[in-house]
């Protein structure tokens, strides 16, 4: 055998030695935990319950859903949604929506989709009032409501339908964008 065949054996076994030490499992090395990615979900919960306070951190409303789920890393979504104001901070308005979403990068204000119903006990010559939309942000800590979707109001037997609104809770004023008709029985 030559010296070149002597030592091209000697580095073949050396390599297969070190690439079965490498292959065996790492014992008490620790292994990292899996990353969390946009994709995977975070948490869910049933019969949720959000309170949200003032600044002197006294109640100021609460969100109550049948479901809420965290999508990904900036979202919240809830299911079977309501709204009411406590009543220290004197809004007589309670809002109902089949589906809400808080981002993270906006937190004090709550998207709320499908048949979204926000209805006031002290309504205008002392009927109900009751706005009916598909699509409402809602600034609970601000007391404002704004669509830019259709919106349909309802006062007693008053009827009057509009393309967006800007509703102050707080001082139970309503301010309709465009296309305002109406439907007024004596």
């Amino acid at each position: 055998m030559a010296p070149r065949e002597i030592v091209a054996i000697v580095v073949l076994t050396a390599a297969a030695v070190a690439s079965w030490y490498l292959s065996l499992s790492p014992g008490d090395e620790e292994t990292a935990p899996p990353s969390l990615d946009g994709s995977q979900r975070g948490y869910y919960l049933r019969s949720a319950r959000i309170l949200g306070t003032a600044p002197d951190g006294s109640l100021l409303y609460e969100l109550q859903a049948r479901e809420a789920e965290q999508l990904g890393q900036d979202r919240i979504a809830f299911s079977d949604v309501h709204i009411d104001y406590s009543p220290q901070s004197d809004v007589p308005w309670s809002v109902d929506a089949d589906r809400a979403t808080i981002h993270t990068e906006a937190p004090t204000m709550v998207l709320l989709e499908g048949h979204v119903r926000a209805i006031s006990s002290e309504g205008f010559s002392g009927n109900d009032t009751e706005i009916r939309t598909e699509y409402l942000e809602i600034y609970p800590e601000e007391f404002l409501a704004e669509t830019d979707e259709r919106v349909q109001i309802r006062i007693g037997e008053r009827s009057l339908t509009a393309t967006g609104m800007l509703a102050s809770l707080q001082d139970n004023q309503v301010k309709l964008k465009s296309n305002v008709r109406g439907k007024f029985a004596p």
